[in-house]
């Protein structure tokens, strides 16, 4: 690109008689160009740049609203998903001609990086749609700060104990470990104390000399000294999340897991390029290598066992073998538990998904447990189900009634069979009153049935009596039998007979 004031220059030293050759050799360029600025009189070139490769206007909004904003993104899903090949500064260029491109971000400060030295870890809180339902997760994230390795996990909830699983999923899964672990002022990992006053607790301390490393907390206010650990979770925001639908916890953690370990491990990485693999590669020989078999982490727990043989945990309960019913301890894993009775492993369950409740479970392979759990509550879901199909004012008045009454499910279960002894008529026309005067009472319900069913058919007719029982056989035979003793009856005072 040949600046303006030099294309005038040469356009008036021409006027003033310099020679085409002389001009070219006095600026260095050659005599085409020299040429081309003559005729356009010093002015600059009049081209206008059009695109190559037009994209549809429309799915680039789609796709730029659906990623939100995320131009890498978008990028992505036009090359993989809707087979485009485009180049991202084509990409870039369109979006800013539509004018759909955001501002960019200002940097994190910089410090030197050293092989084998240091890593990042950090958590940060997002609320996720999984399936239908928006639930709010902790990203947990566990980050080499030289090779720019990253390793993900999503929880429902993180506490100390599932940090120190984090730690051991992460590093095993590396087979390395730095010699330090940068964290924020976290009670976590730390005691007491900030930022170099920061002491450690001593339950972390020991988790983290088994792999060799030692966690130390950054100064006050100054997250900038993880900047890595930061720009990790803003490359989860405008990378991972936009665009992607996760069904639950379990989906969204193997996405993670593909987009840490291979996506983001051959993508080159800050403006110097680096490989995160290739660079792993470099650093391997400065790092920490763990030993074979680490014991992966676990709390235990003290358990009775109820008459049938289960143990309850976390809502659910786990048959014990055997038919012992002594007191046994479940030793809870990252995503399994254990249970020993004494100090012998009877059984080991996979937990199940969190937020399933009130499940009984039984070893694999062997007969399945005759009882129910002492204390697993039977819920009423099917009949409330079938109530609510009924008619619109049976679910209208389960609405109001189940945010009254403290035992839902057995309020359910009888107000099912009680819809079972009555016509449908006549018990959609109980719900409706019951409804108007806000009753939850079933005693009370059962009574305005009866109202309603006098109401509607009048005095019963008296019974009628066969006159010829007494020829019946069945009182023939009773008949023959000694007549019962009636005198008891014969001396009870008028207040007793009332």
């Amino acid at each position: 690109m040949i600046e303006t004031d030099k294309r005038k220059a040469i356009y008036l030293l021409h006027q003033e008689g310099i020679s085409r050759r002389q001009l070219a050799r006095q600026f260095g360029l050659s005599r085409n160009t020299i040429r081309s600025i003559i005729e356009l009189k010093g002015g600059p070139p009049a081209t206008i740049r059009s695109d190559k490769q037009e994209i549809d206007p429309e799915l680039l909004r789609s796709l730029y609203e659906q990623c939100q904003g995320r131009i890498v993104r978008v990028y992505e899903k036009l090359t993989e998903e809707e087979g485009i090949a485009v180049k991202y500064s084509t990409l870039t260029r369109i979006l800013r001609r539509l004018g759909m491109s955001q501002a960019s971000q200002q940097r994190c400060d910089q410090v030197p990086d050293e092989p084998g030295l240091e890593m990042q870890h950090d958590t940060s809180v997002y609320r996720i749609k999984l399936g239908d339902q928006w639930v709010k997760v902790v990203a947990s994230c566990l980050y080499l700060r030289y090779s720019k390795k990253r390793y993900l996990k999503f929880y429902r909830s993180f506490n100390r104990f599932r940090m120190k699983c984090f730690f051991h999923e992460a590093l095993s899964f590396w087979g390395y470990s730095a010699r330090q672990c940068i964290i924020d002022n976290t009670n976590l990992a730390r005691l007491s104390g900030i930022g170099k006053n920061a002491i450690i607790c001593p339950e972390m301390a020991a988790f983290s000399k088994q792999y060799g490393f030692e966690y130390k907390c950054h100064g006050l206010r100054h997250a900038n000294r993880k900047a890595g650990e930061e720009r990790s979770f803003f490359t989860v925001e405008t990378n991972f999340l936009p665009g992607r639908s996760f069904k639950d916890l379990e989906d969204i953690n193997h996405q993670a897991f593909e987009w840490a370990t291979v996506r983001m491990e051959h993508r080159p990485q800050t403006p110097a390029r680096i490989i995160p693999a290739k660079a792993f590669e470099h650093e391997r020989a400065f790092l920490i290598r763990l030993l074979d078999h680490l014991p992966a982490p676990y709390q235990v727990h003290d358990r009775c066992t109820d008459q049938y043989g289960y143990a309850a945990f976390e809502g659910n309960y786990y048959w014990v073998p055997g038919t012992g019913r002594e007191d046994v301890k479940l030793l809870e894993y990252s995503e399994r538990i254990k249970i020993y009775q004494a100090r012998d492993c009877v059984a080991e369950y996979h937990l199940p998904a969190q937020g399933i409740k009130n499940k009984s479970f039984s070893p694999e392979g062997l007969p399945a447990p005759v009882h129910r759990p002492n204390n697993c509550k039977k819920p009423a879901l099917e009949e409330e189900a079938r109530l609510r199909a009924l008619q619109a004012c049976v679910g209208v008045y389960l609405d109001m009634a189940l945010s009254q009454v403290v035992q839902r499910h057995q309020f359910v279960r009888k107000l099912w069979a009680l819809s079972r002894h009555m016509s449908s008529e006549l018990f959609i026309r109980t719900m409706e009153r019951a409804l108007k005067y806000k009753i939850t009472s079933l005693d009370t319900i059962q009574r305005i049935a009866c109202l309603l069913l006098h109401e509607e058919t009048g005095p019963s007719p008296p019974a009628s009596i066969d006159e010829n029982f007494k020829e019946r056989a069945t009182y023939q035979e009773g008949f023959l039998t000694e007549r019962p003793d009636l005198s008891i009856y014969q001396t009870l005072t008028p207040a007793n007979n009332e």
